[in-house]
């Protein structure tokens, strides 16, 4: 086995198990610097022990090296751990890995990152840190923070987490919808970063929607009855299955009327459009009618062929499910494909006092769209140059930038 098969095989097990071989540490450990610590250790020795062969299972061989090594520190430690507080645990005994133990481990892990008593700031750092296995370097980049900044952020979750005795365990029936929800909005908004990165030089940030992908799966399997995860993963699905599209040869941003639909993924768009239907038999969530209008996206052979009527029908649901100046916004772009650029002008300027759309640059846009199609010029220049001002991503503001330059 070459040492470059090897270290292949160690890197796909992190990313794919690492969340697995994690929460099975941290109910051994009942701390999560321990438990992190056991299991860097564990990859570390993969990269040597797996040169002979790499095991069939390597989440349940580095879940067991993990949890021994764990077991070791806690012998070694026992006098010093009693004078520390320790994540609570609903069973602390437990100490065999078995594998019906561990989608309940990681559903323990990701609700405990995801607590409502931290910040939703915290929740994604420390769901990034912990559920995805990134280094702080890598959670610091995606926050546009130093390493110090963030460090001593993840730090201070962890903290309150021992402080405030957070429980390590899946919640309560009755806790559940709440602390589900939170963790469908730190998996989106992880999903949305990277979608449209911020402040950042290419229109997005494959690292983080792959990551967001991958809780949204393990979410998915975890809770395969809970509409709201089905819906949540479908969105996921359907918009990343137009990621190759996106961009042309040189990364500039496309409109969806300028994208080539053979490079849309249709594997990805089958699947998506099964959840959506999964989704809406049951009661249809924020995440399942997003995931809806993105299939009406998908299942238009072209752009022409898109049924806006059928879009601007799914925001009017919407926004009554989710009250958001989003998606009013949304609905009144989709009302000027739907109903001309009059109509959709119109609905916009109705927003125009939104305290939260003040500096949002996809309203000045927007405006400038309609504003060019009804021939008023200088007003689209106006309303195109306040978008570029308001936009961070350099892709997105080239984009617009050349919107400027067909205006003459």
């Amino acid at each position: 086995m070459t040492s470059a098969a090897v270290a292949a095989a160690v890197a796909d097990a992190h990313r794919r198990e690492w969340a697995f071989v994690l929460a099975a540490t941290v109910r051994v450990t009942r701390d999560l610097d321990a438990a992190e610590e056991c299991v860097q250790d564990a990859y570390a020795q993969a990269l040597t022990r797996w040169q002979d062969a790499i095991p069939a299972k390597p989440g349940a061989w580095l879940t067991t090296v993990a949890r021994n090594r764990a077991l070791d520190l806690l012998r070694r430690r026992a006098t010093a751990n009693r004078s520390l507080p320790l994540l609570i645990s609903d069973d602390v005994t437990e100490t065999v890995v078995a594998e019906e133990d561990i989608p309940d481990d990681r559903l323990r892990l990701i609700s405990t990152c995801c607590h409502p008593a931290l910040s939703i700031e915290a929740q994604v750092a420390l769901t990034l840190r912990l559920v995805c296995g990134l280094t702080t370097v890598e959670v610091a980049r995606a926050f546009l923070v130093s390493e110090s900044t963030m460090a001593a952020r993840i730090t201070r979750a962890k903290k309150k987490i021992a402080a405030a005795r957070i429980p390590y365990r899946v919640p309560a029936p009755e806790e559940l919808p709440e602390r589900i929800g939170a963790i469908l909005t730190v998996v989106h908004l992880l999903y949305t970063t990277g979608h449209t990165a911020p402040y950042h030089a290419e229109l997005s940030r494959g690292e983080l929607t792959t990551r967001a992908m991958d809780l949204a799966r393990m979410l998915r399997t975890l809770l395969p009855e809970d509409p709201d995860v089905a819906g949540l993963l479908a969105l996921i699905l359907l918009t990343e299955a137009r990621r190759g599209a996106r961009t042309d040869a040189e990364g500039g941003q496309l409109r969806l009327s300028e994208q080539d639909r053979r490079l849309w993924d249709r594997i990805a768009i089958t699947e998506g459009i099964t959840l959506v239907r999964e989704s809406l038999r049951r009661k249809p969530g924020r995440y399942a009618l997003e995931a809806a209008i993105a299939a009406v996206h998908a299942e238009a052979p072209t752009y022409a062929d898109t049924d806006w009527h059928e879009i601007v029908g799914l925001y009017g649901v919407l926004v009554q499910l989710w009250p958001s100046p989003v998606v009013a916004l949304n609905r009144a772009v989709a009302l000027g494909f739907a109903r001309g650029a009059a109509a959709g002008l119109a609905a916009l300027d109705e927003l125009a006092a939104e305290p939260q759309l003040a500096g949002y640059g996809y309203l000045a846009a927007a405006r400038g769209h309609f504003l060019a199609d009804l021939g008023r010029t200088g007003e689209a220049r106006v309303a195109y140059e306040e978008a570029v001002l308001l936009t961070g991503n350099a892709a997105e503001r080239h984009f617009l930038e050349r919107r400027l330059a067909e205006l003459g």
